[in-house]
């Protein structure tokens, strides 16, 4: 697929929330601002780093530094648990790929106690293999246990137009990755935010990326796996 072309699948992704909801996806209402503390604390003892490794979702692509979901995620755990420090490792535009051939030097440089792996979405954007994000996934999810990491998998979602099968087969992939390697899982990191009415109001000019607004949701999302990790 070339870039236009991807650009413009990708345009027509959030377009509609029907396409979403039609996945069977869980609704979820955007959590207002009081209530972003409670979906639980981490154990204050906590301590050591958490090593997120993904593409522009994490990357905070489109915003200012300190917007995006992972800079929010730090700012919590410095409040609740100022042991863990976070490294922020994602690269917009990777694939899994990608991120299997970087991990071994972030593991070593870092050696992470915990690591969110978010990748995925460009592999299936760009059409690639879903045995080879499968592997890649699997890949990495075992170089981090063997490293002493505990991992959280976070999972994306295609929407029906880019084919059923493909997109039940894609949404499954992330799921079969965490129990065949025994991680936490979040299966959709934009739920509450994809399937919404005004969807579109949480995504950037180029119907693309999510807001600056979005990303409170999507550090919630992450927060509840991560909580039970971290306790």
């Amino acid at each position: 697929m070339s870039v236009c072309a991807r650009r413009a699948f990708l345009a027509s992704l959030w377009k509609g929330h029907c396409s979403l909801i039609a996945l069977g996806l869980p609704g979820a209402a955007l959590m207002a601002p009081e209530t972003l503390q409670a979906a639980g604390r981490v154990n204050a003892k906590a301590s050591g780093k958490l090593l997120v490794v993904g593409d522009s979702l994490s990357a905070e692509y489109g915003l200012q530094r300190g917007e995006g979901w992972v800079a929010l995620m730090a700012q919590r755990l410095a409040q609740q648990a100022p042991g863990v420090s976070v490294v922020n490792a994602s690269i917009s535009g990777d694939t899994t790929s990608g991120g299997r051939s970087r991990l071994p030097a972030l593991l070593k440089q870092h050696q992470p106690r915990w690591v969110i792996i978010e990748l995925g979405g460009n592999d299936a954007l760009r059409g690639l293999p879903l045995d080879s994000t499968r592997d890649n996934l699997a890949s990495m999810a075992r170089l981090a246990r063997q490293a002493g990491a505990q991992v959280l998998l976070v999972g994306m979602q295609m929407p029906p137009n880019y084919g059923q099968r493909y997109a039940s087969d894609f949404a499954q992939l992330f799921k079969t990755v965490a129990e065949a390697e025994k991680t936490a899982l979040l299966p959709f990191l934009l739920q509450g935010i994809a399937e919404r009415p005004d969807a579109m109001s949480f995504f950037q000019a180029d119907r693309i990326h999510p807001s600056a607004k979005a990303q409170g949701q999507m550090m919630e999302n992450v927060w509840v796996p991560l909580v039970a990790l971290l306790r």
